[in-house]
This record gives C-alpha cells, structure tokens and sequence, in this order.
C-alpha cells in the first residue's frame, strides 16, 4: 500500500552549510528553476522570470567558463522559452533527457512517454475539482491542488491508481501542492552525474541548488561527487529572491 506523502514532507537536513558561501571560480553551478530560481506562483505557466535575471545567469555563465546548468522537472522547451534568449546546458523532466553543453540533446534514463489515456483521465477527473490543475510533460504527469488544498487526496488518489498501474516504472513525489508521477529510472542526480563527467563542468566542485524533494538526488549526487547540496529553504530562508540575489551578487549585481 502506498501512503499519501505529508503535506510539505521534506527531506531531514544534511550536515551542509546554512549560510551560502560565497561562488567560487572552480564551481559548477547546477540549478533548479521553479521555488530556487523563479518564485513559485498559483499555476505552472503563470511564473514570472525577474528583470535581470537572464543577464545574471549569462554572466555567470562566462564567470564560470560554461559551467552553469539548469536541472528542473520542466520539459526543454518550456525552459528555453523562459530564459529566453539564452540557452544553457540543461536536465529537463527530471533528468530523463538533457541538452548537452555542445547543444546536442539527449534521453539520459531509458524511460518511455506516459501510457495512453493517463492525461485524459486526469483532466476528466480535475475537470470535477476546480482548482486543480493538470501539467502533463513529456515522461511525467503532474497534479496541482494550491488552489484547491482540501483536494489533496483525491489529486493523490488518482496517482496512486495510475503508479499501481505501473508499480515498477513510476513513483509518486510531494512537491509545493502538487504530487507527480515520475520514472523510477530517472532523477536529477542522475542527470548531475552526466553532465560532471563533460567538459567545461568535469573537474570542478558540482554546487546544486533546489527547493523540495524532487531536488534531494540532485543535492546528494553534488554531496558524492564531493561538492555541495544546498536547500533554498536552509541556505536561502526558503525564498527564491535571496537565491538570485546571491548570484547577482558573484557577478557584482544587485539582486535582479
């Protein structure tokens, strides 16, 4: 039997610094975007990106000689159409598939896209509970209640039934509101420990920063490939503003 995940569960904290250290030349910079780089907002398309965001992270780009990434649940697309006009590497959908530092793009985990029928039974299902929203990706499906919180069990129900499905290729993560089906097979770790073994990112410290659970492997894959996990709600006081204000701030910028 699969329990339904505390609301706001969150992984215990590791023996990780609280207070940020200043960004060294040597890093490589991995970053979650949604709750660390964007504040998180009522609906997945209804973030805002910063004035002067996009120019920190280009800056920090060269700073670092290439070695910044972001690693998010987001598809590519979406990611690319949000920091506009620059184009990093990146993990997307959890680390299934990654745009590699040479521009080429490529499935990281060997993961299959969403059995037929899954998004249409959740949007007949969310079309009775207003408030809930359906984001379908492309190998994972996500469901969020912040608008509607009495509807976290049925939105976790639902996913229960689908991952029963299924039981030995998807698992159900908590995340702000929402719960995703996610592959078993694919994390941002994973995808961490790719793009470490390429250049420009090869040889330098791996920092990785995020704001929930999703986010644990990507923290501990840094940890073991001795470097650093950083939690936006431990090292950050849980805003995403103190996050790009520390960035601006290793590029000589307020916060954007």
């Amino acid at each position: 039997m699969m329990n339904r995940p505390a609301l706001g569960a969150h992984p215990p904290p590791a023996t990780q610094p609280q207070q940020p250290p200043d960004i060294e030349s040597d890093w490589a910079l991995f970053l979650d975007l949604d709750g660390t780089l964007l504040d998180l907002a009522p609906t997945p398309t209804s973030v805002v990106v910063p004035d002067g965001l996009v120019d920190v992270l280009r800056r920090l780009h060269h700073r670092l000689h290439g070695a910044v990434a972001i690693v998010t649940g987001r598809p590519l697309a979406d990611i690319d159409q949000l920091l506009a006009p620059l184009v990093l590497p990146v993990a997307g959908n959890h680390g299934a598939s990654a745009r590699l530092p040479d521009g080429t793009q490529q499935a990281l985990a060997p993961v299959q896209p969403l059995p037929p029928g899954w998004v249409t039974q959740a949007q007949a299902a969310c079309a009775h509970w207003p408030g809930t929203i359906v984001e379908p990706k492309p190998y994972s499906l996500a469901l969020h209640y912040r608008l509607a919180p009495e509807r976290a069990d049925d939105v976790f129900n639902l996913l229960r039934r689908f991952a029963a499905e299924r039981a030995d290729d998807y698992e159900i993560l908590t995340a702000h509101y929402a719960y995703e089906l996610r592959p078993r097979h694919a994390d941002k770790g994973m995808a961490i420990e790719r793009l470490m073994a390429l250049a420009p990112f090869h040889g330098r410290v791996p920092v990785f920063i995020g704001d929930d659970v999703t986010d644990e492997s990507g923290r501990a894959a840094a940890r073991r490939l001795g470097g650093i996990g950083l939690d936006v709600g431990e090292s950050f006081s849980g805003s995403a503003a103190h996050v790009r204000q520390w960035l601006a701030k290793a590029v000589g910028d307020e916060e954007p």
